[in-house]
């Protein structure tokens, strides 16, 4: 038996290729496309994943305002924030947030998927959200991925 054809390798910085994908959010349910996106940031989907190294893709998300939501999530959910200022707490739903900065519903819910540390700050800034349908990475030819693919 061939002991060196079972070693496990572990990913580091090098050693991990990274690709570009495209996901459009036309007609989506938040909560769905929120974890598959951070499946594919954490790396999740790759042979090779290791849980303390960034080895996901990079991913574009389109149409961030044509996102759904089910139930009455639209109006009942909140979202907090505080100014830091005595009495500074500011509670918004996501109908208003939308109205106010669409892209930022899909932010929120992808970020609160992701670890909670400084490799969770680094998979956040391989995220890229835009309104409507274009995007300025097309030099990059991010492959466009549909959600029922990712399993």
């Amino acid at each position: 038996m061939d002991t060196l054809s079972y070693k496990t390798k572990s990913a580091n910085k090098e050693s991990v290729t990274k690709e570009w994908v495209l996901i459009d959010a036309n007609d989506q349910v938040l909560g769905r496309l929120a974890s598959k996106a951070a499946f594919i940031l954490r790396g999740k989907n790759k042979t090779n994943f290791t849980p303390h190294v960034d080895c996901g893709d990079y991913v574009i998300i389109i149409n961030a305002e044509k996102i759904k939501l089910t139930g009455k999530k639209m109006t009942d959910k909140q979202y907090f924030r505080h100014t830091g200022y005595p009495g500074g707490q500011i509670i918004e739903s996501p109908a208003s947030l939308l109205a106010r900065k669409p892209g930022a519903v899909v932010e929120k819910a992808i970020k609160g998927m992701l670890p909670k540390n400084r490799l969770g700050s680094e998979l956040f800034r391989n995220l890229y959200v835009y309104v409507g349908s274009e995007h300025p990475h097309q030099a990059q030819q991010p492959k466009e991925l549909k959600l029922t693919d990712i399993k």
